[in-house]
């Protein structure tokens, strides 16, 4: 198994940094992280908005730009690592994972 996760955090520490897991809804009126969610199956994930449309990779784009904003990091240290057509994505921040959970959990706390 590549990486250990908490069946309620929708993210992970990593070597290297932190893997988010993340419910995109494009479109969505404005571009803001909006808590965590637990999916159907279980899992949780954070809960992103963004006003792109889900064309030509715009969206995507957008969510890396939100990331990467909540989280202080440049855009380049953004990666999306799986699900890239679809709403939830496994998104890839590159640094030190002491920093990005501490800056998660203020941004959106987990209820569990």
């Amino acid at each position: 198994m590549r990486e250990a996760r908490q069946a309620s955090s929708p993210w992970a520490a990593e070597s290297g940094g932190v893997a988010l897991y993340v419910r995109l809804t494009p479109k969505g009126g404005r571009d803001a992280l909006d808590g965590v969610e637990t999916l159907a199956d279980g899992r949780s994930v954070l809960k992103a908005r963004v006003r792109a449309a889900p064309e030509n990779g715009r969206a995507n784009e957008a969510l890396i730009a939100l990331i990467a904003s909540a989280l202080r990091v440049p855009k380049s240290a953004v990666a999306i690592r799986a699900g890239a057509t679809s709403r939830v994505k496994t998104v890839f921040v590159a640094g030190a994972p002491a920093l990005f959970l501490d800056a998660l959990a203020k941004l959106a706390p987990t209820h569990g």
